[in-house]
């Protein structure tokens, strides 16, 4: 009763501006602040609501005078007889300690990483800031933020001016256009940014920590040309002043296209070598597509997901295959349809037009749906819709059917049988994948070809793999067929894989589960020389397993290597190093207690996973461990915390290491022992 007649007295209102003034306190973990929103009456009412979690106003005011309001759990309600076409301002001043939304990370010293940072889709806007959860309330917002001077605050729009006052700082931030509240988003950190200038004029604004100046080029690397071609291959100027993007510790997904500024993880500042490992090329254009899709046109509801999420990851592959090529391109296509095949065949397909459907189906599904709608209509008539689209319905809040309705016109076609197949059917055409596949790719056609040739052929299996190699000179192919068939490839294959020089096919050949051949130990020990460090990680624990005698010599050839931002070598490295006998044994103690130290909040949960997992494997949790484990379990990261709380259920189930853990908790505060808490009451 409440939601229905607050739905429909909210659409006979209109809120266009909103004036933000916020200040973020650090120990409370709380906001203070205050809104000044214009809107105006379409037809009387007699109240006006935002959505406000768990929050304490101390001033509520219309046209600057007191009025009556009523706050739950979840809104604010204010009472008035508005007129129809009048305008009024709403004043808001309150208090919150958000729960979600915004994170407070790291203490007052730089080393510890002081942060606070925002992440509003699915989690709401409303935690932080009397707003609208709903979606198709689009504001154009002006944020002023105050903290502390020593620090940089990054937000949405342009940076209009700055003030200082009584040991605080405020960035006044302007945003010219309306969006959904969701989008909001601000940054509170330590950083210095890289300045670009996008062919059209346009100011890019990328981020960094100080000490991590030597990384910027290959972390931002193509930048302003993934920029420059989505302006170029979308057809409509980027909507937005500007365009920021400022990495965070430990962030709950890879990046969130906040309006104008993509907050993403720091899992992606990467050094040149990481660069062919994990880069940040897909994700930099994944969130810089959803400026248009989803950002500049947003759907209804859950319904119409697959018009943010599909356009993205599509025009995120269209750009890697502008910079990467071709080849690059149809093999992602290719591995993403096995995946989506896969779910199909075991009858957990689902449609695109499920607001529950699951990532792979909006991302990789979504995507596939636009290549084969570019396919069926034509470059010329795809574009010209997409252009007709984003002009027709900017800044509004758009359904599939406007979709295709625009790419109908512009293609002169009925796109019923299209949304039937691809959109609100729940099976994947895999055979209309694989044929276009075969069309556009000789090399993916031809692993196609191989798969079938393998299933059917009563040829030696060893001999028919043997001829695709020799046949074939592209490294994608050769690389997945290392992969896929490594337990039947000939000697004479795998001395051709690594003579290929080809990082990728020798990867492979370091991911393989297969014992090392004598034969081949000098060949797999010129992996380690290779500039990717997943293959020295692979390289390195396999040599090490497969010749024992040699392990001092693998040790002292890595020692040093920090790997990935996980440090994945680098764990491993301590690992080996204090399991190897007689190797270093003066430094042995400080090897183990580095390893151990990595499981401490200061390090990333990337890290933090890494050295749980071999600890748990093969070592002993010290206390500090078993404490660090506890911390975990109340992490703001999901997976993280799902992650830690199974390590800890574990640890529970063995009475001496319980009793351990009951010892060690004693003095701990409550907030740190929630999940434990609950496990021993349940018990």
């Amino acid at each position: 009763m409440f939601s229905n007649l607050h739905a429909q007295h909210q659409d006979k209102v209109d809120f266009i501006h909103a004036e933000v003034n916020i200040r973020p306190l650090v120990d409370q973990k709380a906001i203070e602040g205050s809104v000044v929103y214009r809107f105006k009456v379409f037809q009387n009412v007699d109240s006006v609501f935002l959505d406000a979690q768990d929050m304490k106003f101390s001033a509520v005011l219309v046209n600057h005078k007191k009025a009556s309001f009523k706050v739950s759990k979840t809104k604010i309600t204010v009472y008035k007889n508005f007129k129809k076409n009048r305008s009024y301002s709403l004043t808001l001043e309150y208090s919150a300690k958000p729960r979600q939304t915004v994170y407070f990370l790291g203490g007052d010293d730089l080393l510890s990483g002081r942060q606070i940072w925002t992440q509003g889709q699915g989690k709401y806007t409303s935690h932080w800031l009397p707003s609208f959860d709903d979606m198709t309330e689009k504001v154009e917002f002006d944020l002023n933020i105050s903290f502390n001077p020593k620090y940089e605050v990054i937000a949405n729009g342009k940076l209009r001016k700055y003030k200082e006052s009584d040991s605080l700082k405020t960035w006044s931030y302007d945003m010219q256009n309306p969006m959904s509240s969701y989008l909001l988003a601000f940054v509170i950190g330590q950083y210095d940014k890289q300045e670009l200038i996008s062919e059209n004029g346009l100011p890019i604004e990328n981020y960094f920590y100080p000490k991590d100046s030597l990384k910027v080029e290959p972390t931002y690397r193509y930048t302003k040309k993934i920029f420059d071609f989505l302006e170029n291959e979308i057809g409509k100027p980027y909507p937005w002043q500007n365009y920021k993007q400022i990495p965070v510790k430990d962030f709950l997904y890879a990046g969130m296209e906040n309006t104008g500024t993509t907050i993403f993880s720091d899992a992606f500042i990467i050094d040149s070598v990481a660069f062919i490992d994990k880069n940040y090329v897909n994700v930099n254009a994944h969130e810089l597509a959803h400026q248009w899709f989803g950002n500049l046109v947003t759907e209804k509801d859950g319904q119409h997901h697959w018009l943010h999420e599909g356009f993205a990851t599509y025009y995120a592959y269209l750009t890697e295959k502008e910079i990467f090529g071709d080849d690059y391109f149809y093999w992602k296509l290719f591995d993403t349809a096995q995946q989506l095949n896969e779910r199909s065949k075991a009858d957990k397909g689902e449609a695109l037009t499920d607001p529950k459907a699951s990532s792979l189906t909006f991302y990789e599904k979504g995507a596939w749906s636009l290549v084969m709608l570019r396919n069926e209509i034509g470059d010329v008539a795809f574009k010209k819709g997409i252009k007709n689209y984003l002009e027709k319905y900017q800044f509004q809040n758009v359904t599939i059917d406007d979709f295709l309705g625009e790419m109908e016109l512009a293609a002169n076609l009925n796109l019923g049988p299209f949304k039937q197949l691809w959109l609100s059917s729940s099976v994947f055409p895999i055979e209309k994948v694989t044929d276009y596949l075969s069309e556009n790719s000789s090399s993916v056609g031809a692993f196609i070809q191989l798969k079938w040739d393998l299933t059917t052929s009563l040829k030696n299996k060893k001999d028919i793999i043997d001829k695709y190699w020799k046949e074939s000179d592209n490294e994608e192919f050769k690389a997945r067929l290392v992969s896929k068939y490594h337990k039947q490839l000939s000697p004479d294959i795998i001395k051709s894989a690594f003579d290929s020089k080809s990082i990728k096919v020798r990867q492979a050949l370091a991911l393989t589960s297969a014992r090392i051949p004598t034969d081949f130990k000098m060949e797999y020990e010129s992996l380690l020389e290779d500039k990717s460090y997943i293959t020295m990680e692979s390289a390195l624990y396999r040599l090490w397993i497969s010749f024992p005698h040699d392990r001092h010599r693998y040790l002292d050839k890595t020692k040093g290597i920090i790997g990935l931002p996980n440090k994945n070598v680098r764990l491993l490295w301590l690992l080996l190093a204090s399991l190897t006998k007689d190797y270093d044994n003066d430094s042995k103690e400080g090897y183990l207690a580095e390893l151990h130290g990595y499981t401490s909040p200061r390090y990333s949960m990337e890290i933090r996973q890494g050295a749980f997992g071999l600890i748990t494997d093969v070592l002993h949790y010290t206390d500090q461990n078993i404490l660090d484990l506890i911390d975990a379990t109340t992490h703001h990261s999901w997976q993280f915390r799902k992650y830690a709380r199974g390590l800890l259920d574990n640890e529970l189930k063995v009475d001496q290491q319980r009793n351990r853990i009951i010892e060690l908790t004693k003095g701990l505060n409550d907030a740190k022992l929630r999940y434990i808490k609950t496990k021993l009451n349940s018990e």
